[in-house]
């Protein structure tokens, strides 16, 4: 008996995967709705055109698909981000804060493996048994004397300010860093998310419970303030009862959040994970030929090398926060690692690498639309059509954007229904 995963359509999931929505890949309407974006916010005085504008199209985007591309609903939410980030000083933060503590709090949250999916959308690992009361209670105790130059508003928790730090890592290096890979099929895309594995093998009903407050806390950041930064979200290694308590642990995070996770089988966890990324990528844990495990440093793949040119006796990416800037020719991208080491800011260039498609350049600001449409989108049609659209009777389901069923069938199957859930246009819209 395999397990069939099905994605459930709601008003709060994301419409449809990469890269649609994303630049090279926008329709009229979405191409406007970015025009009527920046005139707004250039309106309110938080976006300046430029050159350089004040924020990129890329990030601006993400805002646009989280608000489903009505202007209006996405500048609420950017400009409560803009006030929460100046009120806390993100970037001071994440240039400031104390190395150490950093590097701690990456063992408590998922972690960049150096590699990147199919679509070159970089992959995350975030392995859920070592987080017991006590590891979560003294990591909680120590981010109160965390050392960093950033004035707060006081209100915010120590415990999130350093979670900014980390989800600053993924928007300001290792997507940036990904984006100028160009190893993969759209090379002229940015990319803006991140694929996530999540193992929950191991883990008793017990600790999931202790966990509801550090869980919730990321998903609430990520939602409110770096939406649009994950893709899809698999779960592997669930507990015998994970089936039956899911129903309630759903109820943690947010619907869009929901929308995006897929929960394994054992026995699904490599013809699925397949789907997305290739062997070499995937650790040895499950299934793969990565030899990385969670506490590893990650593990950076042969295109990441190839790009960069390591500078200061740096052959590889250090410990600690590390962000890119562009150089003053504008034809490379600079690696600056940052941080405090006991009180004593760090500022050193570690290496450069190519700009894939300089500013001005055609590929830079391509948009692929056929009468208004998407080029790429997919009629799923015939039965995969009907597993897509399923619908629920309980409301609470039919948010969560996922339905877990038995059925027979192949794991060929399987992973041939979730690679269509996942990317076909069942665009299910909000009236």
């Amino acid at each position: 008996m395999a397990s069939d995963l099905r994605r459930v359509p709601s008003s709060g999931a994301v419409e449809v995967g990469y890269p649609t929505g994303h630049l090279g890949h926008l329709t009229e309407h979405e191409t406007q709705a970015l025009t009527d974006f920046k005139a707004l916010l250039e309106k309110k005085g938080i976006y300046m055109q430029g050159p350089p504008p004040s924020h990129d199209d890329p990030t601006l985007l993400r805002y646009l698909r989280a608000r489903k591309w009505v202007p209006q609903d996405a500048y609420v939410q950017f400009s409560e981000t803009e006030k929460f980030r100046n009120a806390n000083e993100i970037e001071t933060l994440y240039d400031t804060i104390d190395i150490d503590s950093y590097e701690a709090s990456r063992k408590l949250y998922p972690r960049f493996t150096g590699r990147r999916d199919k679509r070159g959308i970089p992959i995350y690992v975030f392995q859920i048994r070592h987080l017991d009361s006590k590891a979560v209670a003294d990591y909680e105790k120590s981010t109160e004397t965390t050392y960093s130059k950033a004035k707060t508003d006081g209100k915010t928790p120590p415990k999130l300010l350093r979670l900014f730090a980390l989800y600053e890592n993924l928007t300001r290096f290792v997507q940036p860093l990904s984006s100028e890979c160009v190893d993969r099929e759209n090379p002229q895309t940015p990319i803006t998310l991140s694929t996530n594995i999540v193992d929950i093998s191991h883990v008793s009903l017990r600790m999931f419970w202790n966990l509801k407050a550090h869980m919730q806390a990321a998903s609430q950041l990520a939602t409110a303030h770096y939406p649009e930064t994950l893709d899809r979200i698999f779960i592997i290694g669930a507990p015998y009862f994970f089936t039956t308590v899911w129903g309630w642990i759903k109820r943690w995070f947010d619907p869009v959040t929901v929308s995006k996770i897929f929960i394994l089988n054992d026995s699904d966890v490599l013809p699925v994970l397949t789907t997305f990324m290739d062997l070499e990528d995937i650790p040895k844990n499950y299934g793969g030929k990565l030899d990385w495990s969670f506490f590893d440093e990650p593990a950076y793949d042969e295109e990441i090398r190839r790009i960069a040119t390591w500078e200061n006796g740096f052959t590889n990416f250090p410990p600690g926060p590390c962000h890119w800037h562009l150089t003053e020719d504008g034809t490379r991208l600079a690696c600056v690692a940052v941080g405090s080491k006991d009180g004593k800011e760090r500022r050193v260039q570690v290496c450069t690498i190519p700009k894939a498609f300089p500013a001005g350049s055609d590929a830079s600001s391509k948009t692929s639309v056929v009468d208004g449409e998407r080029e790429d989108a997919t009629d799923t049609g015939g039965e995969d059509a009907t597993t897509v659209a399923t619908t629920v009777d309980s409301a609470a389901d039919a948010v969560a954007g996922l339905a877990i069923a038995d059925a027979k069938g192949s794991t060929e199957k399987l992973s041939e229904k979730i690679a269509v859930a996942a990317d076909a246009a069942t665009e299910t819209k909000a009236n």
